[in-house]
């Protein structure tokens, strides 16, 4: 009997303070949001465009191939509680007397809707649009107009990691 209390009595307090001297590992899973923010903050740019009118859909269109210098621009999400947004010129300067960051604001997510609400150069405003994709790289939303059957679907991809 005496043998079979060490057989069990010395592992249990060998393993109690092994056990006791390890940190226990919690993961922090990646929330919505850091998919969009990064963990400090994530720069976007537009890379794609496409209409969808009344169910039909156009071809891909590549920003590159529209006139239009406010394409180039970049967008920052920021993971502060203000949720601080801003657009930036890139290389193709629309506003020489301008500031680089020309439009600071905010932005809103909604995890229920999958909805975004943030200023978008290309359409000179703030608007709500709907989440379609988003993963670390790639950010692609819906912006529906009211009173028409037709919407424009618009894919971002990320220039940083932080």
């Amino acid at each position: 009997m005496r043998h079979f209390i060490r057989l069990l009595l010395i592992p249990g307090v060998v393993g109690w303070l092994l056990g006791g001297c390890s940190e226990k590992i919690e993961p922090k899973p990646t929330t919505y949001s850091q998919l969009l923010t990064g963990t400090e903050k994530k720069t976007w740019k537009m890379v794609s465009l496409q209409l969808i009118d009344d169910g039909n859909a156009s071809s891909v269109i590549p920003v590159a191939q529209l006139n239009d210098c406010s394409t180039d621009d970049v967008l920052t999400f920021y993971a502060d509680a203000e949720h601080k947004f801003e657009a930036s010129q890139n290389t193709n300067i629309c506003y020489p007397k301008e500031p680089d960051i020309y439009v600071t604001d905010d932005w809103t997510l909604v995890n229920a809707t999958a909805s975004l609400t943030f200023y978008i150069p290309f359409f000179d405003g703030k608007y709500l649009s709907t989440v379609k994709n988003l993963t670390a790289n790639v950010l692609t939303i819906e912006l529906y107009f009211g009173g028409i059957n037709a919407s424009y679907r618009v894919t971002f991809n990320s220039t940083t990691t932080k």
